[in-house]
């Protein structure tokens, strides 16, 4: 069972594959070499995935359903940066939470946050019906 103002983190030091120019995918694309949003919102994730572990039943995972974040400051290759999620609660079939991102001088981030939990297999199973079939 998980209450209301139960957390969990995550962190790792930020690497040149975290930051937005390591994530470009053309040569086109020209983007700074500091932590990626993209990676401060896995980063999130993973901590509110963690808070969620102790109510999954064996074949269950939780979820991203949606998130909606603030990247507030730009963390330089090399520095730490961590995510606390704090459960809210549930609503509907979702779990709710806010989140808080740090790197070494303080805030960089926050978000909010909701979760669902779903038959891995199912997963699964409706992914391989996108696959394009030839």
């Amino acid at each position: 069972m998980i209450e209301a103002g139960d957390t969990a983190e995550a962190s790792f030091t930020v690497g040149p594959g975290d930051t937005a120019r390591g994530l470009s995918i053309s040569p086109e694309d020209e983007f700074p070499e500091v932590f990626a949003t993209s990676r401060m919102v896995a980063l999130m994730e993973l901590a509110a995935a963690r808070v969620m572990r102790k109510v999954l039943k064996p074949g269950e995972l939780s979820v991203g359903v949606s998130v909606d974040v603030r990247h507030t400051a730009a963390t330089p290759v090399g520095c730490t940066v961590r995510a606390i999620a704090t459960y809210v609660g549930p609503q509907g079939g979702q779990h709710l939470f806010r989140i808080e991102a740090f790197d070494d001088a303080g805030p960089i981030g926050d978000a909010s946050h909701a979760r669902a939990v779903i038959s891995t297999e199912r997963l699964l199973k409706g992914a391989e019906k996108r696959r394009k079939r030839t």
